[in-house]
């Protein structure tokens, strides 16, 4: 068979007239982008990527609490890789609010450094899955919440099979809570991540009024101020009382592997510390145990158990210089509302506009309700049993957290905004 003439050619499409070929002219010449996202062959199965998202998210959180589990039971005689294996899934399982049943009573103490590494690896995977999708950036929130889900699926299994496996010769958790809880944390978690990946995030606040926009945010800067102080307080309580926790560190005998193990558990205790240390300064004060109290105007407890970060508890009643202390969740709430005044007071220089009272105030108020469900929900995750009897009850009370967090930052962020809109001049708009 001959091959086809220029004019053949020319006829059938293949070639324009001028001789470019017609994929090509119908494009001015280029070879059009490949579409954001990537072309539908070339993404990943959705259960596949939530699946692989899920797994790793897993693995990544749950060998650091292997190693440092083991390095806690590290002595002459003790300890074993099944053993750290074992210890390390219980403890995993506890990390994202699952509680264990002990010999010596229920355990729902969650470590909470142990949970921010999990809830950031199941945002990254919310991150991945979406991109799997080809749904980055486009504002879907069907997209967002479908690949939260996919994660969540993904992920129930792992916390199913870590209480099945738990429960041969260590602690025992519930199969079925465990799958439900870790679909809930899954889910939620990589919420955050695919919907910033997506920009549904973005969205959401581009389309939300600006009384919320701003009382959100400043109720957000807040809560972190408080959290920063009680942080700052909590660092400072250990220290003064840090010969203490090294005598208990010492008497545990485990060789200097199994300190830093125990070093590295009460670290991972450290959040919880931070919170409780807050709800101090708030006033609510927490508990070490039934029928105790640790509050700026009482301190009543027991024994206690030799844990190190117990060590900076107080010995008594707030007196003298260090009840200056009770003003800092106030001026946690000033410095938030002097921020929201003069974030607020240059955007009305730049658009040549005095600043009314109205949009001032309304996120200064709503900044109270912010931070206390921030603070709340936080104490609700920090408290939990340390076992039967006595130690049923450990940590602060939510719903009283919360209620004196929003009452506290209300008011603290009404006064600064309210002085710094009476006695700063607005900038000359350009």
């Amino acid at each position: 068979m001959s091959p086809d003439t220029p004019e053949q050619t020319r006829r059938s499409g293949a070639i324009t007239a001028d001789g470019r070929p017609a994929s090509r002219a119908a494009t001015g010449g280029r070879v059009p982008a490949p579409r954001a996202g990537g072309s539908p062959r070339s993404r990943a199965p959705l259960a596949v990527a939530a699946a692989v998202a899920a797994l790793g998210a897993g693995l990544t959180s749950y060998l650091p609490v292997a190693i440092v589990l083991g390095l806690a039971q590290l002595s002459e005689d003790a300890g074993s890789v099944v053993g750290a294996l074992r210890a390390g899934l219980a403890g995993w399982l506890l990390g994202h609010g699952v509680p264990l049943r002990t010999d010596a009573g229920p355990l729902g103490l969650a470590p909470l450094a142990l949970t921010a590494l999990v809830i950031w690896r199941l945002t990254r995977a919310g991150v991945h899955v979406s991109r799997a999708m080809g749904a980055r950036g486009g504002r879907s929130p069907r997209q967002a919440l479908t690949a939260a889900g996919a994660v969540g699926l993904g992920y129930a299994p792992l916390g199913v099979l870590a209480a099945v496996l738990s429960d041969l010769g260590g602690p025992a958790a519930s199969p079925v809570r465990a799958g439900v809880t870790f679909a809930l944390v899954g889910a939620g978690a990589a919420l955050a991540g695919a919907a910033r990946i997506t920009g549904v995030a973005a969205l959401l606040a581009e389309r939300a009024p600006a009384l919320a926009r701003d009382g959100v945010r400043t109720g957000l800067v807040a809560g972190l101020l408080l959290l920063a102080a009680g942080a700052g307080a909590a660092g400072l309580a250990v220290a003064t009382g840090g010969g203490d926790a090294a005598d208990m560190i010492g008497a545990y005998r485990t060789g200097v592997a199994g300190q830093a193990g125990i070093i590295l558990v009460s670290l991972a205790y450290a959040p919880n510390a931070t919170i409780w240390s807050a709800s101090y300064l708030l006033g609510p004060g927490f508990a070490v145990g039934t029928d105790t109290a640790v509050r700026t105007s009482e301190v009543s407890v027991g024994a206690l158990p030799a844990v190190p970060l117990l060590a900076g508890l107080p010995r008594g009643p707030m007196d003298g210089l260090g009840a200056g202390l009770l003003a800092v969740p106030v001026l946690a709430g000033m410095t938030a509302g002097w921020l929201l005044a003069r974030r607020l007071i240059r955007l009305a220089a730049d658009e040549r506009t005095p600043l009314a009272w109205g949009p001032l105030l309304g996120p200064a108020a709503v900044a109270g309700p912010v931070a206390g469900v921030l603070l709340g929900i936080l104490a609700a995750a920090s408290a939990g049993p340390l076992g039967g009897g006595r130690l049923a009850q450990m940590g602060p009370v939510a719903w009283q957290v919360a209620a004196v967090t929003t009452a506290v930052v209300a008011a603290g962020a009404l006064l600064g905004a309210a002085l710094t809109r009476t006695f700063t001049r607005a900038p000359a708009a350009r």
